[in-house]
């Protein structure tokens, strides 16, 4: 008679190696739920701030319109009626995509926001890869030679960057590169010529570098892009420079860490351990201050828009500000609100998924 013997019960796993399921998921969750806070106080700041001065009627067409006639215009427009209810309606419309009809041209914001949001967004664009191609080598060189001449150099060279007001760069660029050497463009995002043919495309995106490769015309992209130059240094260095000064602090630190000591023992170069071992570690918090780096193009867009005639949404809310039209201030700075938010949920997601340290 055989008596079989099977298999000792399983223990429970011991609470030290239990595994850690769903920390990514709610780490999504929680910084996905954290836009609509955000978005909520930056649509409340602003609506409010913008009725300091009144209502946008007498702000806006005061001066032009008789009492009676301004009475009238206020209350059709339901300005008239307790700020609380104006505070609930605006928020209603906004979650029906209702950003409201601009007071001096009669133009739904929603058109502004899509005509020239794709202008702003293209530089931006162009701002970044200024900032990355300038900013990520010099702290890697600066890392390299830390506590030398060329290490000072590229710090005030930092300092500079950060601290000079854009439309002040903006200014300096277009005294050196457009009237002295007469190599760039003044103003604009491409000549009238260049403008004509990308408009007659049928499939025009807005985005002037793709309208310009759809035509296939060298020389419209050549013109697009050399618009582009004075405007993407003036806006890209601002943030070049704090890319800079974070790439060298964090690659001094990797640096000194015990796998690059190693590595050095073995007899790698300096330059080499800078390049292979200690450059990819510091782009990391490069990545997670990418969204606060995009609020602060945004912010300097307005200025950079203005500087080069620039026409996106940072030129046009100077224009609506300029004349008091504070519905359009309102759903375009409403809009930036949004895009700020989920441009920093986007980047925490990358953060996460690089450095998983991020999640706790």
């Amino acid at each position: 008679m055989s008596t079989e013997v099977g298999p000792p019960p399983a223990s429970p796993p011991s609470p030290a190696h239990k595994p850690k399921g769903g920390g990514f998921g709610r780490y999504l969750l929680v910084r996905f739920l954290l836009i609509i806070p955000t978005i909520f106080i930056l649509v409340t700041v602003v609506f409010f701030l913008m009725r300091t001065t009144g209502d946008p009627i007498t702000a806006a067409q005061g001066g032009r319109l008789t009492p009676d006639q301004l009475a009238e215009r206020i209350h059709q427009a339901g300005y008239d009626r307790p700020l609380f209810i104006q505070y609930i309606e605006y928020l209603g419309n906004i979650l029906r995509g209702d950003f409201g009809t601009t007071l001096s041209d009669n133009r739904p914001v929603t058109t502004i926001l899509v005509t020239y949001g794709s202008a702003t967004a293209e530089l931006a664009v162009y701002a970044l890869i200024v900032a990355f191609v300038v900013g990520i080598p010099l702290g890697m060189l600066a890392a390299y030679r830390r506590d030398r001449g060329t290490d000072a150099s590229l710090r005030v060279f930092a300092i500079l960057c950060y601290a000079t007001p854009v439309f002040f760069a903006g200014l300096l660029l277009k005294l050196v590169f457009s009237v002295w050497l007469k190599v760039l463009p003044v103003a604009g995002r491409a000549s009238t010529g260049s403008e004509l043919q990308m408009q007659i495309l049928p499939n025009k995106t807005g985005f002037y570098l793709i309208d310009a490769i759809q035509t296939g015309d060298s020389a419209v992209i050549a013109d697009v892009l050399q618009h582009a130059v004075l405007p993407a240094v003036a806006l890209g260095l601002l943030t070049a420079g704090v890319f800079l000064r974070l790439v060298r602090t964090n690659v001094i630190g990797t640096l000194s860490t015990e796998y690059v000591d190693a590595a050095r023992s073995r007899g790698v170069g300096e330059f080499r351990l800078v390049r292979k071992h200690a450059y990819r570690p510091a782009l990391i918090p490069i990545i997670t201050v990418i969204g606060m780096q995009i609020a602060l193009l945004l912010a300097g867009a307005v200025l950079t828009e203005t500087t080069f005639e620039w026409k996106g949404l940072g030129f046009q809310l100077s224009q609506y500000l300029q004349s008091r039209d504070f519905v359009a201030v309102q759903g375009i700075v409403a809009l930036l609100a949004v895009v700020v938010a989920v441009t920093n949920f986007l980047v925490d997601i990358i953060a996460a998924l690089i450095d998983p340290r991020v999640r706790y």
